[in-house]
């Protein structure tokens, strides 16, 4: 595969050079010459880099620089400090003193030149692609990063992967890896060697016989996506064209469980067009490579690749790229990863038939004159065919006439040559990536294993970076909306960490979130109408282009979003439109986006591969629709699922999927870099790297992290670093905080520069610089001293040696002179001559006697040596058995360690015999001395030799004794053998209970370690508590002398306190009253408030209501119409039907007949028409009486008009009633008053003559009567109807405000506890990651116990330990255990009261909610029944419409009024609100410091009292260890709390004194805007006034007009009474009825209007239940909290209840055990001892017979 290594034989060598700085390397940038203050970076135009120099002076913003000699002048801005030079080639850049762009250019480029290539950047792992196999990848290396932390070995990508792994076994949250970067900056790579360190490390080791491992599988992956997705680019022989997300699963062991993985934006357009210097995806050249055999004969290819378009437009062949062996290693990766035969070849077969699609596409020619496409050679369509499993005839005719369905008709549509080509090689990309898709879903099934259970995972995530090329289209902007977001992901995440460093170590921080700097340009993309919405709707639209795209993209981005702006013409003089990245600003050309996002395919083609014999093809498009001559029949109105979908909104679906999964995982981010672009290692070009470093956000990173504190220290390192530069002031106290302080305020170290946290020392950027330089000049300075001391003891020891020289010379020179004055003497010429010969013996003399002596002793010497050399073999001889013994012991029963202990043992027996040997043969050699001296005595005494003799005799006998010693021996060897014969079971034994011992061991270690780890713990934090008493005794001494200063200055305040006296008595009177004014003002403030959300509430209701009136409005004015429509019908059918009846009577006139029947006839037909007047009057009567309601209730609505005028929406609810109830009552009168005209009219013909007509006349008349009747009745209920269901609407208003009051104080109340929640997750993971490292030390620990279990002895020491350690914590543990029971049950006792209560509490909440529920349903119910009668009354009442536009418009006009001064209203309201709740909020926030405050002094003292009595109790002695350590732990956290708690309240406190004073003022002015409004208002409110007086002026004179028509209608019924005397007694009984109509109308409204206080006071008693039910809420929501943390503290106390009885009873279990194995090892030693004792019996026997 592309980037393969054969790994070489022998050992790995050693990576080291490759990942750490040598210490060469350091002395030698530490010697490059450096001032601190006036070394500078300044840009070099040549390379586009920087270049070192040294300032020489500044003149404003001008700067002059010496360069290499060469002065040069630059703007300040441009120039940046050098770091020291101890900074460069740092691990992290992010700890650098100075942050510019050439300090982190520098220090990448040095790190890479020295072959260093891995650099941290904060959070960020930067790899810069080195060109060249380096051995940092093997498994020594992947050895040097298991179980370490990333501080703990020097920066790699198998960092990260380790880091990522511990994280997800620690927290047990899910982990990703976000590899980003160029083409050709080692992504892919990066992300094989994550998921190769993963196969290696994290093993299962699990498989079935014969089948492929998972790791196996999973690394097996990477040839076959990257033969077909990756490809041959300018930058890089093997990019990877498509984005990746895979995810590696473990089980809860850490182990790998499977794997799968998420494909993002393959590039499609490569497989039909490449440039000159590129190449296809690597998929087609391996066909081509003849690895396997038959493989070009199945897929019906050549030999030469060039008679294939698609795949031969740019490089054919890359040098670094070997395609047989990449196409063998894609066949045996299929093989591994599960596919089948057929499979493979299909695969093949697809990928084959896209070559012949190309050369497909050049077949068509065109014919006729419409240019219609037409195919001249079918031999490529043929091999497409075949391959695809589909038709050659009728697929190049789908191809040259693609059907279209027209109506319920297909149709055939011509084509063009270029449409059938482009249709051809749409359908070619189309097959790629659903080919390539099958071979990721085919991959996640071979490596999702389902067997296995998986726990969590670790996503690796390798897609592009930021790119910015001369021509950026459509994939560069994907690429780069991608990038916005995981930049504005990894702010988020960076900085979320160190601002929670902060709090946690105390600092005094505002937090920010950096994450809103890219939130404008990706809402630019996101928001409707914005850049992505306006894309998809162009790619929808069918006559869209180009250019009516970027005319829209200009008409609604430009000027209305910042990040959006107008090409820059310089790189690409056609680009369109220009995006503001974070990176930079990047210019687009969107030639083309709609047809690739449309991605048009040809449906008939597609319905040919789904109905074909190729199989694959087959499951490829399983999801497209295609186009089926019929609809389903199970699902005939189904969508289509592919139609509809662009490549844009999958895409972003996808992103939106990915940035969820993101966001769920703990991320780590790694940035590649390319160094150069012509591929050359160790070179650099410092304007891609720079470019690269902006795109890929580390600049980004450094300059959020530049706004905090990038620096920081431990006390310990600061003051072992620093002490120099103050070492008093540091001694000066033992708090490290004061001790910090003093010794920067010495050296004027301002403290903008740095903070001090808990246990850390923060300084900003640049701070460090300061400090290094202050030290320097000390460190030079002592250096100095050191060198003048040095040079002062070497010239004194110079000086002395002359001095020395000096007084030999005048000593040699006195000898001289006496031996010239004496060598003439003769006494001294003799005495020089016999000097020489004084004392001296006879050499000859002593010669003889040695020759005497040596030889006498010669013979015995001899002997002895003879006996030596004999015993000597024999102990050979015994060395040899005992070999080949323990030779055949270790091949009949293996290495078993008991016998290798005993072995050991025996070995250093033999050691030690063979000391005692080597002793005893020291004193042979002593003895024989001896007897030299003997042999000389023998010669002195003749007598001697029969002594002599009887040695000889002895020394035989010694030999005899040790050859019968040899035989003992050899039977103790046989006694051996047997004992090991028999220790073969004991063995068989402990090799059956090894597993047994093993896992006791484990556990038995773990146990020691945790003790061990206590004890170490206990005894730090008896010396933190020390520690802490003496920096509590320096706060008290230090508290002393403040009190004292205080005293002093008390008793000169209280001298100027009688001066003052008089002026405060003053300044208290002008106080008292300006609270007066203040607290009346607040009163109204309050008042006004209340007021002003009344108002409020009372608007949005009316607005509803407006709306909803409005709709129901135009429905009304649509009936209106057509019933406009159907009265002018009924007029022209009325005026047809008058005219007969003209007719008619002019006949009967003409007739003149008046017969007796015809008189009888005009007497029925004269008492119907009385019967009409009565009714007429009746009608009369009762338009009086409406007219009269009408006036009262227009009086009634003026006064509630002018009496309310605070409350203006309840008003205009009102007059929105009685303007139904006066329209419709209006509507009626002239309804009823034309009607009576018309029928007047009507009689007054037809009493002349209408005897044949009048029945039929007389039918209509009492139909219309009972209709009116009718209507009057239902007009009064429906009046009645409407206004209980607007006051019942109203009603449900008001309950839908207050439900949605409820619901946002719940939400508020949700987001708070949530924010708990977090917060509590976020400490337990911080406690797990404890937790886990203290595991990770356990184990190390378990490592060192087992290799220390080698030795028996070591085994001894630390069983004993062990003991001791046990039973201390067996005596801890009983007392903890009773102390922690007692008060776990106390808090379980609490915990379930309140835990009933709170359930309590919640049924009946619940209970209420259920009745509310019903309630809500009751009334919902109600209101569907109403609105069925509104709907009723509004098509009567649209009826009745048409008279009353005067007053309409006069309505209308009011609205309008109205409606301004709402929304004038509801400004200032909400500008009041607002104001008077940060008004209330800051006296809250100031009341509640105050408190806090008093509350921190309090306990303060309290705090200070117990520190005494804990003082004297532990100067007493009468507090265990473990009071004391809970104390201290109670102290600290108090202390801390306390010291938090009282820099927050100072500076809360000043915060809110001057918000609160500034709140006043602007109060104030708000007070005076609010008058002056008020006033404005009044004045409208006058004008409006006004305006409906002169409405209801113009309203009574129409009432005046129709009065003047009802005296008329009066006089002509007296008229009429003359002739129909006999209709007053019915009209009296009309009126009688009338009468008793109005009194029980007039009961009616009573019953109306008390039903309507009712309702009222129903809503009243609602909205307190309401508020009741909102505090209920609120209280079971914090009873709920309560309980829930009430029960996680009991859940937590459980646990480590019983993960503490569990311990316990393990140590017990190990005690046991261990005590066993002892007292078997104590058995062995014993036997051992024994028979050593045995030994040395025998060894000092063997030297007494010696010595004999």
């Amino acid at each position: 595969m592309p980037g393969h290594i054969k790994k070489t034989t022998g050992p790995d060598p050693d990576p080291s050079p490759w990942l750490c700085v040598s210490a060469e390397l350091k002395d030698k940038l530490k010697a490059k010459p450096y001032d601190p203050k006036k070394s500078v970076w300044v840009p070099n135009k040549g390379d586009g880099g920087y270049l070192e120099g040294l300032m020489e002076s500044k003149d404003g913003a001008k700067v002059t620089v010496n360069v290499g000699g060469e002065m040069k002048v630059y703007k300040e801005d441009v120039v940046d400090q050098v770091n020291p030079p101890k900074f460069d080639c740092s691990d992290d850049m992010a700890g650098l003193t100075y942050l510019g762009n050439a300090c982190v250019l520098w220090n990448s480029v040095i790190r890479y030149k020295n072959e260093l290539i891995y650099t941290y950047s904060g959070l960020f792992c930067i790899a810069i692609n080195p060109y060249k196999r380096f051995p940092i990848y093997t498994l020594r290396t992947m050895e040097l990063y298991v179980g370490k932390r990333r501080n703990e070995c020097p920066p790699h990508i198998f960092a990260i992967a380790e880091g990522a792994y511990q994280g997800m076994m620690q927290s047990g949250c899910n982990q990703s890896i976000l590899i980003t970067g160029e083409s050709g900056a080692g992504k892919t790579e990066n992300t094989k060697k994550v998921i190769s360190y993963f196969a290696t490390v994290c093993s299962s080791g699990k498989r079935k016989e014969g089948e492929a491992s998972l790791e196996d599988k999973i690394v097996q992956t990477n040839p076959v996506l990257e033969a077909w997705g990756n490809a041959k680019t300018v930058r890089n022989d093997n990019s990877s064209r498509f984005g990746k997300f895979i995810r590696i699963h473990f089980n809860a062991a850490g182990k790998l469980s499977g794997a799968d993985m998420v494909v993002y934006l393959l590039e499609k357009s490569r497989l039909t067009y490449q440039q000159p210097l590129e190449r296809c995806y690597h998929a087609f050249y391996n066909l081509m490579s003849d690895q396997v055999p038959d493989l070009k004969e199945k897929c019906l290819l050549t030999d030469d690749i060039k008679d294939y378009w698609f795949v031969s437009q740019g490089k054919l062949t890359v040098p670094s790229i070997d395609d047989r062996e990449d196409m063998q290693y894609a066949d045996e990766a299929f093989d591994i990863l599960g596919f089948s035969s057929d499979e493979k070849y299909d695969m093949f077969k697809n990928t084959a038939a896209m070559m012949h699609m190309g050369n497909f596409t050049k077949d068509f020619v065109p014919v006729g004159k419409e240019e219609q496409a037409e195919i001249k050679e079918d031999i490529n369509a043929q091999k497409v065919a075949t391959l695809l499993g589909i038709d050659c005839e009728w697929m190049i005719t789908y191809f040259c006439k693609p059907k279209l369905k027209v109506g319920t008709e297909w149709v055939s549509k011509g084509s063009t040559c270029s449409n059938a080509a482009s249709s051809v090689s749409g359908i070619a990309r189309a097959i790629y990536e659903r080919t390539f898709r099958i071979v990721v879903e085919k991959c996640n099934e071979t490596l999702c294993d389902p067997t296995m259970k998986k726990v969590s995972y670790i996503g690796v995530l390798d897609i592009a970076g930021f790119e910015i090329f001369d021509y950026n289209g459509f994939e560069q902007i994907c690429i780069n909306y991608v990038n916005e977001k995981l930049q504005q992901f990894f702010n988020q995440h960076m900085f979320t960490l160190e601002q929670e460093e902060y709090v946690r170590e105390g600092l005094d921080w505002a937090n920010v979130d950096f994450g809103m700097d890219l939130q404008k340009c990706i809402d630019m993309f996101e928001k409707p109408m914005a850049f992505l919405a306006i894309f998809e709707e162009e790619s929808l639209f069918p006559k869209a282009t180009d250019k009516t795209f970027a005319e829209k993209l200009m008409s609604n981005l430009l000027g209305k979003w910042s990040q959006f702006a107008k090409p820059n013409p310089r790189p690409d003089p056609d680009a369109h439109f220009a995006v503001i990245h974070y990176a930079a600003t990047v210019s687009y050309n969107l030639t083309g986006w709609l047809e690739k996002n449309k991605d048009p395919l040809n449906d008939t083609i597609v319905e040919m591969i789904k109905n074909g014999s190729n199989e694959l093809m087959v499951a490829s498009f399983a999801d497209h629709p295609g186009q089926p001559l019929e609809a389903p029949k199970d699902a005939p109105d189904r969508k289509k699922k592919g139609g509809g979908k662009t490549v844009s909104s999958v895409y972003l679906v996808s992103l939106i999927e990915l940035m969820t999964t993101l966001h769920s995982c703990e991320p780590h981010f790694v940035r590649c870099l390319v160094p150069n672009t012509h591929k050359k290692p160790g070179d650099v070009e410092p304007p891609l790297i720079m470019h690269q470093l902006t795109c890929n956000g580390v600049l980004e990173g450094i300059r959020i992290c530049m706004r905090g504190f990038p620096n920081r220290m431990l006390y310990p390192d600061f003051k072992m670093r620093y002490a120099i530069l103050g070492a008093t002031e540091m001694a000066s106290s033992s708090d490290n905080k004061v001790a910090t302080y003093a010794l920067m305020d010495k050296i004027n170290f301002d403290r903008q520069r740095y903070r001090l946290g808990h246990t850390l020392v923060f300084f900003r950027a640049g701070a460090l610089a300061g400090l290094e330089e202050a030290r320097d000049d000390i460190v030079i300075k002592l250096v100095r001293y050191m060198q003048g001391e040095v040079l002062k003891r070497i010239r004194s020891v110079v000086y002395e040696k002359k001095r020395d020289q000096r007084e030999l010379i005048k000593v040699a020179q006195r000898n001289f002179r006496k031996y010239m004055s004496m060598r003439d003497w003769g006494w001294f010429v003799i005495i020089q001559k016999t000097r020489g010969m004084i004392g001296m013996p006879n050499p000859e003399e002593e010669l003889r006697l040695l020759e005497e002596k040596a030889n006498a002793t010669y013979g015995e010497y001899k002997a002895a040596l003879d006996v030596t050399a004999d015993l000597e073999s024999q102990m050979g001889a015994l060395k040899d058995d005992i070999g080949a013994m323990s030779k055949q012991l270790n091949e009949e029963q293996g290495n078993v360690s008991v016998y290798t202990d005993r072995q050991a043992k025996a070995l250093t027996i033999k050691a030690e015999a063979e000391c005692e040997l080597s002793k005893q043969q020291a004193i042979l050699v002593s003895e024989e001395a001896s007897r030299v001296e003997l042999a000389g005595e023998v010669k002195a005494h003749a007598g001697s030799i029969g002594a002599v003799k009887k040695d000889i005799d002895d020394i035989e006998l010694t030999i005899t004794k040790v050859e019968q010693e040899k035989g003992n021996r050899d039977h103790t060897i046989k006694v051996l053998q047997d004992e090991v014969g028999e220790q073969d079971e004991v063995i068989n034994k402990l090799n059956k209970e090894k597993k047994h011992l093993s896992g006791t061991q484990a556990k038995s270690s773990e146990d020691l370690a945790s003790a061990e780890e206590k004890v170490a713990h206990l005894s730090q934090v008896k010396a933190q508590l020390e520690s802490t008493l003496d920096q509590l005794e320096g706060g008290l001494d230090k508290e002393k002398k403040s009190r004292a200063n205080l005293e002093k200055a008390k008793r000169k305040v209280e001298g100027d306190l009688k001066m003052a006296q008089d002026a405060v008595a003053d300044l208290e009177r002008a106080k008292r009253e300006v609270e007066g004014v203040i607290a009346n003002k607040e009163k109204n403030n309050q008042l006004l408030s209340a007021k002003l959300d009344d108002e409020q509430s009372l608007v949005a209701k009316a607005q509803k209501n407006i709306k909803e009136l409005q709709g129901r409005v135009e429905g009304a004015e649509e009936e209106l119409e057509a019933e406009r429509q159907a009265r002018a019908q009924a007029e022209r059918q009325r005026s047809d039907l008058a005219r007969e009846i003209d007719q008619l009577g002019e006949r009967l006139d003409e007739a003149g007949g008046a017969t007796v029947a015809q008189v009888e006839l005009n007497k029925k037909r004269e008492s119907e028409i009385v019967k009409l007047r009565k009714d007429v009057e009746e009608t009369n009567i009762s338009s009086e009486s409406v007219l009269s309601n009408m006036k009262r209730k227009q009086g009634d609505a003026v006064a509630e008009m002018t009496e309310q005028i605070d409350a203006l929406q309840k008003m205009k609810a009102k007059i929105d009633k009685d303007k139904t109830i006066i329209m419709s009552e209006i509507a009626d009168a002239r309804a009823a008053t034309d009607e009576v005209l018309r029928a007047q009219a009507s009689q007054d013909k037809s009493n002349k003559a209408l005897l044949d007509a009048l029945n039929a006349t007389n039918k209509k008349v009492d139909a219309a009567n009972l209709t009116l009747g009718d209507y009057g009745m239902s007009k009064n209920k429906i009046a009645n109807e409407n206004s209980e269901l607007l006051r019942i609407v109203g009603d449900l208003d008001n309950n839908l405000n207050m439900v949605a009051k409820s619901k946002s104080a719940l939400g508020a109340q949700l987001n708070d506890v949530k924010a708990l929640c977090d917060n509590e997750a976020r400490e337990r993971q911080l406690l797990l990651g404890k937790f886990r490292n203290l595991e990770h030390e356990v184990d190390g620990a378990k490592e060192a116990l087992d290799e220390e279990a080698a030795g028996r002895e070591n085994i001894l020491r630390l069983v004993a330990k062990a003991e001791g350690d046990a039973a201390l914590l067996r005596q801890k543990y009983e007392v903890e255990a009773v102390a922690k029971g007692e008060e776990l049950e106390m808090t379980k006792m609490k915990l379930t009261a309140r835990n009933t209560e709170a359930e309590a509490t919640i049924d009946n909440l619940n209970a209420k909610l259920t009745q509310v529920e019903k309630a809500k349903g009751k009334i919902q119910g109600e209101m569907n029944e109403m609105t069925v009668c509104l709907d009723q009354a509004q098509v009567v009442n649209a009826t009745m419409e048409r008279k009353a536009k005067a007053f309409d418009k006069t309505i209308t006009e009011m609205k309008g009024k109205v409606d301004r001064l709402s929304f004038e209203l509801d400004v200032s309201q909400k500008e009041t609100r607002n104001i008077s709740s940060e008004l209330f909020k800051v006296k809250s926030a100031y009341e509640e410091t105050v408190l806090q405050l008093e509350e921190v002094r309090r306990e303060n003292k309290t705090l200070s009292n117990e520190i005494g009595d804990i003082m004297d109790q532990i100067t007493e002695g009468g507090r265990s260890i473990h009071e004391i350590d809970k104390i201290r732990k109670r102290l600290e956290a108090e202390k801390l709390e306390l010291q938090s708690a009282l820099e927050e309240a100072e500076a809360t406190l000043e915060q809110e004194e001057n918000k609160v004073l500034r709140c006043q003022m602007e109060l104030s002015q708000v007070k005076t805007e609010t008058d002056r409004r008020i006033a404005e208002k009044d004045e409208e409110f006058a004008m409006v006034r006004k305006n409906q007086a002169k409405a209801l002026d113009s309203m009574q004179a129409a009432l005046e007009t129709e009065a003047k028509g009802k005296a008329e209608a009066l006089r002509m019924k007296k008229k009429l009474e003359a002739d129909a005397a006999d209709l007053g007694l019915a009209l009296e009984h009309a009126i009688a009825g009338n009468a008793e109509t109005q009194n029980t109308i007039k009961k009616y409204q009573l019953q109306v209007r008390d039903a309507q206080i009712k309702v009222d006071e129903e809503s009243a008693a609602k909205s307190i239940a309401a508020d009741a039910k909102v505090n209920a809420d609120r209280k079971a929501a914090a009873m709920q909290n309560a309980l829930e943390e009430g029960r996680a503290l009991l859940e937590t106390s459980d646990r480590q209840r019983r993960s503490a009885e569990q311990e316990l009873a393990d140590t017990n279990e190990t005690l046991a055990e261990l005590g066993n194995v002892n007292q078997s090892i104590s058995a062995a030693k014993r036997k051992l001892e024994s028979e050593f004792n045995q030994l040395g019996g025998d060894l000092d026997e063997m030297t007494n017979e010696a010595r004999l």
